[in-house]
């Protein structure tokens, strides 16, 4: 005969295995639905990048393990591998790897039973005052417990399978950090080079203007100048001297930057690019593939997909929260009037009970959670398309900026060489009288005007190539950590 109570609790039972097939059924409509929403988005990218002038677009991933090296810069690679492994953003990101791997041992603890023990001991004195006689007496005991809440419906291997997403989405953090973290080193270095071209270009024009003010001297000194033309080549040569000091101060704090990026002292770093004085060499054009497979090279695209997989874990997992949940609970004892007969088989006592429960009212907190969730879940699928056209602007503008640089380089490499020319015929023709000192110092600014703008355009051009290679998805270290996981 069946107990009224078992009665009672295997129709209980059976309503939550009931309620676990329509709450199974309904998230899988929803993952269905949004699946089929990022695949149509997924559908709707492009084939091929509109800028293919500068790149070939064909199908296969690009490998991008050696693109720093492209640059053929030893002290930009020492650079940029100094900076992976000390930066101190770096070591942050792999401590959040290491905590989410903790909060994944968590969540996998939960799947197991839990067993607690304690150990305890008493004595009692009495006195007979009728007898004054004193008595005594001692007890000991030893107790397991033991805890289980059965996964009955997979609620908790759902919050496991989370944060197995979660780490995973943190571990792509840390590789796009590594991406970021490259190109901005590779950027601020590129800067730095810039810098010390244009001090370089800015100190040889101030030696040519002062020529021409030793000149103009010797010339008003023999009576055949005059003092306007000397105070004009003075105030030419002065205003040349006065870019001096910005372009110092704006090295010295350019190599700061690097020092910060690269966790070290600025006094360290000074030694290490002291000799940044040229440009790196301009890459040759890559093949890159064609957009779908781009996007899978970025890590903060693929930490989007993890996290779309954990968002739509911890939605299944919160629907399963209106099932029955089945708990297990046990103890052993031990009891005993001496310390000596605690391991007596006739004084253990031993308890399991079993009990199965079901949320009946809760005033709406498990479907608000539950609402939260799909609201998580559909953040996390904006954060990925967001994400998709985001790498697709990159892309588009880092090839786009290296086609224009390539042009306006060119055209600026042919203005540069004509304005050194004219600068050179203008000072031939002053010298024997043919033209006045004014076209003289025309022609040198122009000159120095030039080539500043070269420098800057040759160093936009090769922060273009960085770009592109963020944008690709860039290259990274795993460290020996990562890789134990």
């Amino acid at each position: 005969m069946i107990h009224p109570t078992q009665k009672h609790l295997t129709r209980l039972a059976c309503h939550g295995t009931a309620a676990c097939c329509l709450l199974w059924l309904s998230a899988c409509a929803t993952t269905s639905s949004s699946g089929d929403s990022r695949a149509q988005f997924d559908a709707s990218l492009p084939t091929n990048w509109q800028h293919e002038t500068t790149a070939t677009s064909t199908p296969g991933s690009t490998d991008l393990s050696q693109c720093w090296s492209r640059f053929n810069d030893p002290q930009l690679e020492a650079l940029i591998a100094e900076a992976l492994e000390h930066n101190t953003d770096s070591r942050t990101a792999l401590s959040n790897i290491r905590q989410a791997r903790a909060e994944r041992g968590l969540e996998s603890a939960e799947l197991w039973p839990s067993l607690s023990g304690s150990v305890s001991a008493s004595s009692a004195n009495s006195r007979d005052r009728q007898t004054n006689q004193s008595s005594s007496s001692e007890s000991y005991g030893a107790t397991l417990d033991a805890s289980w809440e059965i996964d009955l419906f997979g609620q908790q291997q759902q919050y496991l399978k989370a944060a197995d997403a979660e780490l995973a989405a943190t571990t792509e953090d840390f590789y796009q950090l590594q991406v970021s973290l490259a190109a901005e080193v590779a950027s601020t270095y590129l800067e730095l080079c810039s810098l010390q071209d244009q001090l370089a270009i800015v100190q040889q024009s101030l030696s040519n203007r002062l020529d021409t003010v030793e000149l103009t001297q010797w010339l008003e000194d023999a009576g055949e100048g005059d003092a306007l033309d000397t105070q004009q080549s003075i105030s030419s040569a002065e205003q040349a001297r006065a870019q001096i000091p910005d372009l110092e101060q704006s090295i010295v704090e350019t190599r700061n930057s690097l020092a910060i990026l690269t966790a070290r002292t600025p006094e360290s770093l000074s030694e290490l690019t002291s000799a940044a004085t040229r440009f790196p060499q301009v890459p040759d054009a890559i093949t890159i593939g064609i957009p779908a497979e781009t996007l899978r090279q970025r890590p903060d695209i693929r930490a989007a997909e993890r996290r779309i997989e954990a968002a739509t874990a911890n939605l299944s997992a919160s629907e399963r929260s209106r099932l029955p949940s089945l708990n297990l609970s046990g103890s052993i004892g031990l009891e005993a009037l001496s310390s000596g007969d605690l391991l007596d088989p006739q004084n253990i006592l031993s308890n399991i009970a079993a009990g199965l429960s079901a949320p009946i009212w809760d005033a709406g907190r498990i479907s608000r959670n539950i609402e939260i969730q799909q609201e998580t879940l559909t953040q996390a699928y904006l954060s990925y398309e967001s994400a998709v056209l985001n790498a697709l602007s990159e892309v588009e503008n880092a090839l786009s900026a290296i086609q224009k640089r390539n042009t306006q380089l060119t055209t600026l490499d042919k203005a540069t060489t004509a304005a050194h020319q004219a600068t050179e015929l203008a000072q031939v023709q002053y010298e024997t009288g043919e033209i006045d000192l004014l076209t003289v110092l025309d022609t040198q600014r122009t000159e120095l005007s030039l080539q500043q703008s070269r420098t800057s355009t040759q160093a936009q051009l090769l922060n273009a190539h960085v770009q592109l290679y963020k944008s690709l998805g860039g290259a990274w270290n795993t460290p020996s950590e990562i890789t134990q996981l």
